[in-house]
């Protein structure tokens, strides 16, 4: 039995096999482990319902808790998935949005069950990582958009 030693646990109300099935269709290294049903009756469940579920998103070890209505996803919590290109970025962007999720600011968006994606590509991080002006004319240009468009970005980078 191979556990790791840092496992992220992230509470759905019903569904985490649903999205550990689909993070695993979406995203290359991501796949669902085991499946763990309660053994008895509990907080928003029964007996027999899928209580965890094991799952990796792009290499990350992950645990989905079917916890029931008590705790809400947020924002302090969100995958960064770092893209090479603009077909990347859409292709991720359009996988979550497209199934049930929400656009937000900045790359951000929300998966149908309310988890938190940053959609970056690595243009944008790298021009962060250039500082000075040339940060600062992408990171404004960046203010302005919900999905990243890579050429605004990579036209504001030259300035």
């Amino acid at each position: 039995m191979n556990i790791p030693k840092n496992t992220i646990c992230l509470w759905y109300e019903k569904d985490a096999q649903a999205a550990a099935e689909f993070y695993a269709a979406t995203f290359p290294d991501s796949k669902v482990g085991d499946i763990f049903r309660a053994p008895t009756d509990f907080p928003g469940g029964k007996a027999g319902d899928v209580l965890t579920v094991e799952f990796t998103v792009v290499g990350i070890s992950c645990v989905g808790l079917n916890g029931g209505s008590f705790f809400k996803q947020s924002e302090a919590f969100s995958f960064m998935i770092a893209t090479e290109d603009q077909a990347e970025t859409d292709k991720y962007w359009d996988a979550i949005v497209g199934n049930g999720g929400k656009e937000s600011d900045c790359g951000w968006c929300k998966d149908k069950w309310g988890v938190s994606w940053q959609i970056t590509p690595r243009t944008l991080l790298e021009s962060q990582k250039a500082g000075g002006d040339e940060a600062k004319r992408a990171f404004e240009a960046m203010l302005t958009m919900k999905k990243i468009d890579v050429a605004a970005i990579d036209k504001a980078r030259k300035g």
